[in-house]
C-alpha cells in the first residue's frame, strides 16, 4: 500500500468508529430518556426511591 491509500484507509476507519460512538450515544440517549418517562410515570424521583420500591414489592408477594 502506498503512504496516501494507506492514510485514506486509516480516515476511513476512524470516520467508521466516530459513527459507531455516536450510534452508541444515541442508543444511551433514548434508554435514559426512556427511564426518565419510566420514573415519571412511577412517580419516583431518585434511583433511592426506585431501589426502596423494588424492596417493599419483594417484601409483600414474598409474604402473600
Amino acid at each position: 500500500m502506498n503512504n496516501s491509500h494507506n492514510e485514506q484507509h486509516i480516515s476511513s476507519e476512524k470516520h467508521e468508529e466516530a459513527e459507531e460512538l455516536e450510534y452508541e450515544d444515541m442508543e444511551l440517549l433514548e434508554r435514559l430518556e426512556t427511564l426518565r418517562e419510566d420514573m415519571e410515570d412511577l412517580r419516583v424521583q431518585t434511583l433511592a426511591e426506585l431501589i426502596l420500591r423494588i424492596e417493599e414489592l419483594h417484601r409483600k408477594l414474598d409474604h402473600e
